[in-house]
């Protein structure tokens, strides 16, 4: 078990994030600032499974329902399927009654609060990178190039956050004094969430995401580039244009 107390190591996220973000921080130093934040939240969610394993009130299963407001609904719901699946949740799409998504996402409490955290600063970024990027003037569709653009986006941060969680659930597994086996910690709670999951909706269908526009390989390209680990919270994406 890490010396370290779960809740100091996302404390160390968000001063390492802060740093990142400050005036006069070149682009190399806010880099491996972010590199790090992103290697503490993956250790994080590890350390509080493990903590878990030993102490069951200390991280229960649980489910929140997300309703995602236009525009660009579905890929947003894409990118917080993606994070939450990251981080051991699970997403049902369900049907919304209004303009929008909505998913009903399941999961430890500590990894919900990490894709939540995630999520978040990710749509602000992804707004921020699409609203930076001028539409090349031969497209025909500029929508379609700005759709495949954020999908590229979505693509990419979610690659980057499920490497830095595959490392961190590696480097745990290796370590013979990280008490109870960390695969075998993970692998317990992935079958309850999964119950979860079957309990709640026993009849699902698999739903994919399809893109027509050339911006993929530019919005892949700034989702390399974004910080995966920003604990910002409150009102995000507003600046999303159509």
């Amino acid at each position: 078990m890490q010396a370290e107390p779960p809740s100091a190591l996302l404390d160390r996220v968000r001063k390492l994030l802060a740093k990142a973000e400050a005036e006069g921080v070149t682009p190399p130093e806010a880099e491996a600032l972010t590199a790090k934040a992103a290697e503490l939240m993956a250790r994080y969610g590890i350390d509080r499974a493990r903590l878990a394993a030993a102490r069951p009130d200390t991280d229960r299963p649980d489910s929140r329902i997300i309703d995602i407001d236009n525009p660009w609904a579905q890929v947003r719901a894409h990118l917080l399927a993606g994070l939450a699946g990251a981080m051991r949740c699970q997403c049902v799409l369900l049907h919304a009654s209004r303009p929008g998504a909505r998913i009903h996402v399941f999961g430890y409490t500590s990894d919900l609060e990490r894709a939540d955290i995630l999520y978040t600063s990710l749509l602000l970024q992804m707004a921020r990178g699409l609203a930076g990027c001028a539409v090349p003037a031969a497209v025909r569709s500029p929508r379609a190039w700005r759709r495949s653009w954020l999908l590229g986006f979505v693509t990419a941060v979610v690659a980057r956050v499920r490497a830095a969680e595959d490392r961190a659930a590696a480097s745990a597994e290796a370590d013979p004094d990280s008490g109870p086996g960390t695969a075998l910690v993970l692998a317990d709670r992935a079958v309850v969430i999964k119950r979860q999951v079957e309990r709640a909706y026993p009849i699902m269908r698999k739903t994919r995401i399809t893109y027509s526009g050339n911006g993929y390989r530019a919005g892949y390209a700034q989702g390399e580039r974004a910080d995966i680990g920003s604990a910002r919270l409150g009102p995000a994406a507003r600046a999303l244009r159509a």
